[in-house]
C-alpha cells in the first residue's frame, strides 16, 4: 500500500475543519513548495522528520546493460533524503 495525496487531503478532513477542496488544495500547495524550494537549491529540513537536499552528480563513465556498450553518464543534479533520528526509530519499532 502507498499513502497519496489524497490519503494525506482525507486525513487532513477528518482531523480539521477543513473541506475536502481545502485539505487537497493544502496537501498540493504543501508539496508545490518543497519541489519550488528544492528547484531554487535550497534545503529542507523537517524537525523530527528529516532533510531533502540536492546534490550535483558529476559525470561518470556508465555501461549499457542490453549492449555492455559503454557510455558516459551525463552530470545532473539529484534529490537526496535523509531521515531523521524519530523517523528512523519509528521505522525500526518492532522489528527485531
Amino acid at each position: 500500500m502507498s499513502l497519496t495525496k489524497q490519503d494525506i487531503a482525507n486525513t487532513l478532513v477528518k482531523k480539521t475543519e477543513l473541506t475536502q477542496t481545502q485539505a487537497l488544495a493544502l496537501t498540493n500547495q504543501f508539496f508545490d513548495q518543497i519541489i519550488e524550494t528544492l528547484k531554487s537549491g535550497e534545503e529542507i529540513k523537517l524537525s523530527s522528520f528529516g532533510n531533502f537536499v540536492v546534490r550535483n552528480k558529476t559525470p561518470r563513465p556508465g555501461r549499457n546493460p542490453k549492449t555492455g556498450e559503454e557510455v558516459m553518464i551525463s552530470a545532473r543534479k539529484v534529490v537526496t533524503f535523509k531521515a531523521g533520528p524519530k523517523l528512523k526509530l519509528a521505522t525500526q519499532k518492532g522489528k527485531k
